[in-house]
């Protein structure tokens, strides 16, 4: 398999930022590793380096056809990390349009004999159904398969998730943890506590994950609201997370613009028994009160009518789920 090319590598990790529900702007040159992007994630800013490469096969037949590998081409040791945020080390493949992670602790240093790294491809396949895999490696490493719709999860956790995934039995509780198999109390309790963290992280990850999927696909990729789509929505939670009744079903969640899921999990707007968004009036007053009133009827012109709800009626919002967040919110 040839290269893919600098544009279309760049172009799909600033695809998975949004697909993430983030979004990315390459401030580098395209051509050459590491790629610097600044990454926007709701009230979050912060730059991320990207070293990548194509993922391909190890070459010859002597290889396992199992095995791909990337070459670190076009850089020297030690490979310099960003001093404000994550530095990530990864490859890419096109077919399956997934990314896999390595630890950069380990590669950091390398002998210019023989750049590469090796992983395989079934680690990619497994990530394309689970959204994550993990594959311990003969170095005591942990390689990390994972969706597009999971490199932010990924660059924030990436550190943890390559330190303390790495021990024995652990990658093997967080690829059934990914797959959404409970474990066992004496299997949970044979892994180390301070590694017991990360397979209680991953399993989060994976929650978080599958009801954005789900949700957005259930909407149509698009604003609720204002029926926007153009890869700026949000899966929202209708009852919010940590508060009693919340869960991770589709009929907890709801699409909606950043704007929208902002002032919905602010109050200043709120979801109503009959599919309709409705405004807080007690913080409209507030606002106008303090002159932050900027935009209203822009903002206001898309509420108090019928919210655009999924095809399948089974994946509309539960009239409790609805009542659980005005009450969590103080509505009545």
């Amino acid at each position: 398999m040839a290269a893919v090319p600098p544009g279309e590598i760049v172009s799909a990790i600033a695809d998975a930022f949004a697909e993430s529900g983030s979004s990315a702007v390459l401030v580098s040159d395209k051509e050459a590793n590491p790629r610097r992007f600044y990454i926007v994630a709701g009230e979050s800013a912060f730059p991320v380096w990207v070293y990548i490469w194509t993922l391909t096969h190890g070459g010859g037949a002597a290889r396992p056809r199992d095995e791909y590998r990337i070459q670190l081409t076009g850089v020297s040791p030690p490979l310099p990390e960003n001093p404000d945020g994550p530095t990530l080390l990864v490859g890419y493949e096109r077919d399956t349009k997934c990314f896999v992670g390595f630890d950069l602790r380990k590669h950091r240093v390398f002998s210019p004999k023989s750049p590469s790294i090796q992983v395989n491809i079934n680690t990619l396949r497994n990530a394309v159904r689970d959204g994550f895999a993990f594959a311990r490696k003969g170095n005591d490493e942990i390689a990390i398969g994972f969706r597009p719709d999971n490199i932010l999860a990924y660059a924030l956790n990436a550190e943890s998730l390559h330190g303390e995934g790495a021990g024995a039995g652990v990658s093997d509780a967080l690829n059934r943890v990914v797959r959404q198999v409970p474990l066992a109390e004496d299997e949970t309790s044979a892994i180390p506590v301070e590694r017991q963290r990360v397979v209680a992280k991953v399993s989060r990850l994976v929650r978080d994950s599958d009801f954005r999927r789900k949700v957005t696909v259930a909407y149509d990729r698009k604003c609720a609201v204002t029926g926007l789509q153009l890869r700026l929505i949000d899966a929202a939670h209708i009852v919010p997370v940590g508060a009693d009744g919340s869960t991770d079903e589709v009929t907890n969640g709801i699409c909606l613009s950043p704007t929208y899921h902002r002032a919905y999990d602010r109050g200043l707007i709120f979801l109503s028994d009959d599919y309709r968004m409705r405004i807080n009036r007690a913080m409209k007053r507030d606002l106008t009160r303090l002159g932050l009133d900027g935009g209203w009827a822009e903002f206001e012109a898309h509420l108090g009518r019928e919210i655009f709800l999924p095809p399948d009626r089974r994946q509309w919002p539960k009239h409790e789920y609805i009542l659980a967040a005005k009450i969590a919110r103080g509505f009545r």
